[in-house]
């Protein structure tokens, strides 16, 4: 059995979260691969300095103190000095492209290189963390195991068929003879061998292209929960873990709220039918949630409620919109030009409404207003609003259902200001007022879920 293992920054982000996730690793005898993050609050740290051109060597020296104090506590001195020599060879790199990036007023393929240091300096102290417990860790970055990239800097997207075969010729090698690769997590290189990132929390991304790559059996996310909930324990105390997903339930609760997942991460194992398993670094032995094409029929109707915050709806008027598919899409075109989410969009004869972030609402109407368009009567913007995510496999194929949803939700007196359903065949999206938002949460789940 071929497994790939992606642990967190939570997972790596203290002497005592290394030790535990070495003894996770091994104690489980598959052949592996590892992914992982940077340890906690260091890519923040590496973006913060990149926005206040801090000086290169306190980052350079806050970095080395932060990994190999780590290190120290867990290696022997022999071991230890062969990995502070490795360490100050990765952060000379570093040094490097930070000095380069302060001669010029911007380069995102320098911040890129710049904000996935974390990941290299995990894959090495991990590395030789296993060393330490007798695994033999081969640290690997993105560049040598051949992760391609393509897309723009920030927000790139693996070229699965490049990075299969690479990834089959650098790490299947290695797991022949026994060792065990630990991958950078979070970026890929473009075409050109430069770094290109996949996104904040892309290395779960990460983790499944490379069970992609290299055909894994299995897809293991180590975090710090036990797995997807029927809803947000804060929010609703007596949300239980679920036991199995299939993948289409997994990517729309993760892009609408639960932050269990990237977003991305079930599109490279769904097209193999990769199993993915959500896992708790502090829990291990919790059962976790397992993703997969077709789960166990429990006879649920609803799996999940989620719920996503400080979102707006932008509102465009134009007489018969709807009949004019050329304006609909250059408004739709203005925002996926400034790399912003759509979470709903509905139409009537007059009427174009978006759901988007709040942050973005000011960027979103500048792009609106510099398309000129004649046709826009009028623009309005609804603040405080949330978007309520329910989520399950038979939902809407029970009559009913969609009404026992908006009977809960008026049961506590909220206004729906927009719905979405139809487009996906598990999800019933709406949106509701943010001060009412976590009352319609718990409601929707007392009544199907139960307290």
């Amino acid at each position: 059995m071929i497994k790939v293992m992606k642990f967190g920054g939570t997972s790596v982000g203290s002497v005592d979260a290394m030790e535990r996730t070495a003894s996770i690793i091994g104690r489980d005898s598959s052949r592996k691969v590892i992914v992982v993050s940077a340890m906690s609050g260091v890519t923040n740290s590496l973006i913060a300095s990149i926005r206040d051109r801090a000086p290169v060597d306190e980052v350079v020296a806050g970095l080395r103190s932060k990994y190999s104090s780590s290190a120290k506590v867990i290696m022997a001195p022999a071991l230890f000095a062969e990995y502070a020599e490795a360490l100050d060879s990765s952060l000379d790199g570093l040094q490097g492209a930070l000095s380069a990036r302060w001669k010029v007023p911007s380069d995102p393929v320098l911040d890129d290189t710049i904000s996935s240091w974390g990941e290299r300096l995990s894959s090495l102290t991990l590395a030789y963390i296993l060393r330490s417990k007798g695994i033999d860790g081969v640290p690997l970055t993105a560049e040598k195991a051949g992760i391609v990239a393509q897309g723009s800097p920030g927000n790139g997207s693996a070229d699965l068929d490049a990075t299969h075969r690479n990834l089959r010729k650098n790490l299947l090698p290695l797991l022949e003879e026994g060792a065990t690769p630990v991958l950078t997590g979070y970026y890929g290189c473009d075409d050109r061998g430069r770094p290109m990132t996949f996104g904040r929390g892309g290395s779960d991304y990460s983790g499944s292209v490379v069970a992609y790559g290299i055909d894994a059996d299995c897809c293991e996310i180590w975090t710090d929960v036990n797995g997807f909930m029927t809803a947000d324990p804060r929010a609703v105390p007596t949300a239980k873990c679920i036991g199995e997903m299939d993948y289409n339930e997994a990517a729309e609760l993760a892009y609408f709220g639960a932050k269990v997942l990237h977003p991305r991460t079930v599109e490279p194992v769904r097209r193999k039918g990769i199993p993915l398993m959500v896992k708790n670094t502090f829990n291990p032995d919790a059962r976790g949630t397992l993703i997969r094409a077709q789960k166990s029929d429990n006879g649920d109707i609803l799996t999940s409620v989620a719920v996503k915050c400080d979102l707006s709806i932008i509102k465009v008027y134009s007489s018969e919109i709807v009949y004019q598919p050329g304006l609909i899409s250059r408004l739709v075109g203005a925002i996926s030009d400034a790399a912003v989410n759509s979470y709903a969009v509905s139409t009537s004869l007059s009427t174009l409404a978006m759901v988007i972030p709040t942050p973005a609402v000011d960027e979103v109407l500048k792009r609106i207003d510099s398309l000129g368009e004649q046709q826009v009567e009028k623009l309005t913007v609804k603040g405080n609003v949330s978007l309520i995510c329910c989520v399950g496999d038979n939902m809407l194929n029970v009559p009913g259902v969609s009404a026992k949803v908006f009977s809960a939700v008026a049961d506590i007196g909220a206004n729906i200001e927009m719905i979405s359903e139809g487009a996906s065949d598990v999800a019933l999206n709406f949106v509701v007022p943010s001060d009412k938002a976590l009352d319609v949460v718990r409601s929707i789940h007392n009544t199907f879920i139960g307290g």
